[in-house]
This record gives structure tokens, C-alpha cells and sequence, in this order.
């Protein structure tokens, strides 16, 4: 299984809905929305409004990051917006495993009249920085849908993916597997043809690229691309 999450970060938003509709078209799984504070991080992106309008211009799934302080006074805004997966900083909580319960709590308002009432609320991840231990999560591994390693020391796109990382991922494959846990491993930052087959190789299966797609002419082609990369090390190692 391989996802693919274009950042809208990278989108240019004089035409954000149409950047949405077409790498939709193109075959995106989810879109990738990073929130930044200029606290957290030394940059200021948007908030609720713009998941809101992705929301009303796409019915990928919407995956929110949220990389600012104090996120539990945001999470219910964010999921009222529409957000499906919300992922938090563990460096921004002091209470993380509070932080994730409440996230797990909020029913997603894509279920909302669903006769399906299974497994309906928001999922719940956790981000690592760079230099931050996988211990960060060790202990609350079952609570958590999905970690979001970032390869990229996080606040602005465009940058070049930390080598280190690799290593990292491969350490995090190993601990859920021994865990029994059925989080997944997402990675942000650097991620691109160069680099998704290594990533996935680590023992990653969701990936956000943001310069990756929007900087190209053809939004499809690299998606496949992409896809086609990470997909191969499925395929190797099946």
C-alpha cells in the first residue's frame, strides 16, 4: 500500500481549488495540509478557512498537520473544518497521550450520516522531528494511527531530505512491528522521485510531496511516477 499526499503548501493558491481537482484527477489518496503558527515553527500558513475550502473542493481524504503550539485548543476547529486525519507534534505536548485521545474522540464529519457507524471518528497521528527520539512515542504506539516522521527540519517546502532518516524509519518499522501496533509511517519533507524508494524500502508507506507534484507540469505522470517507485520495493519485498 502506498499513499500519496501532495502539501498543498506547495500549491499555488491564487487557483487552490483547481490545484485540488486536478491532483485529484491525477490520483492522489490524500491531501496534505500543513498548519503553521509562527511559534511552533518560523512560519505562518492558514488555518480552519482553507481546510474548509478544501473540504468543499475535494473528496480526497483531508490530512491535517498541525505544527503549533498548544494543538488541543485547535483539534476541534480543525476537525469541525472536515479534517479526517489529524497528526499532532510531540514536541508540542505535554500530555500527548491526552492530546491523541482527543482527536480519536471527535467523530469525522465526513461519517456524520453515514449508516456505517464503525470506526467513524478522526485518526490520530504524531510528528517527529528530526532530532527527535523515537522514544517520543514508544509508550502510546497502540493509541496511534499513523506517525509522521519529518526528513526535513519542518516550518517551509522546497527542502532537501536528511539521510538520516532512513535509519530512523527503519527503527520505527521495527518497534510497531514488535509492538503489534497497526500504526503506518508517513515522511514529509524531501520526498521525490530521488528519494521515495528508499523511503518505502525503510518501511514507509504514506508519502507527502509538496514541490515533488505542484512544481511539475504534469500532475499524473509524476503521481504514477511516485507510486511506481514506492510500489516497486512493495513488490521486491512481497
Amino acid at each position: 500500500m502506498s499513499i500519496i499526499a501532495p502539501s498543498i503548501l506547495s500549491a499555488d493558491f491564487t487557483k487552490l481549488g483547481q490545484e485540488l481537482k486536478d491532483v485529484e484527477t491525477a490520483g492522489a489518496d490524500w491531501i496534505h495540509i500543513d498548519v503553521m503558527d509562527g511559534h511552533f515553527v518560523p512560519n505562518i500558513s492558514y488555518g480552519p478557512i482553507i481546510v474548509e475550502a478544501c473540504k468543499k473542493a475535494t473528496s480526497l481524504i483531508l490530512d491535517v498537520h498541525l505544527m503549533i503550539e498548544k494543538p488541543d485548543l485547535m483539534i476541534p476547529q480543525f476537525a469541525k473544518a472536515g479534517a479526517d486525519l489529524i497528526s499532532v507534534h510531540a514536541e508540542a505536548c505535554p500530555h500527548l497521550h491526552r492530546t491523541i485521545q482527543l482527536i480519536k474522540s471527535i467523530e469525522c464529519a465526513r461519517y456524520k450520516n453515514s449508516e456505517n457507524r464503525a470506526n467513524t471518528n478522526i485518526k490520530a497521528g504524531v510528528a517527529l522531528n528530526p532530532a527527535t527520539p523515537l522514544s517520543a512515542v514508544e509508550w502510546i504506539i497502540d493509541e496511534i494511527d499513523f506517525i509522521l516522521i519529518m526528513s526535513v527540519n519542518p516550518g517551509f517546502g522546497g527542502q532537501t531530505f536528511i539521510e538520516s532518516t532512513i535509519q530512523k524509519i527503519k527503527e520505527l518499522s521495527a518497534m510497531i512491528q514488535n509492538s503489534g501496533s497497526n500504526a503506518i509511517i508517513q515522511v514529509d519533507g524531501g520526498v521525490g522521485l530521488e528519494t521515495i524508494g528508499k523511503i518505502a524500502e525503510a518501511g514507509a508507506s504514506s508519502f507527502v510531496a509538496g514541490s515533488a507534484i505542484f512544481k511539475t507540469d504534469d500532475y499524473k505522470a509524476t503521481i504514477k511516477m511516485l507510486r511506481d517507485k514506492a510500489c516497486l520495493v512493495d513488490e521486491t519485498l512481497a
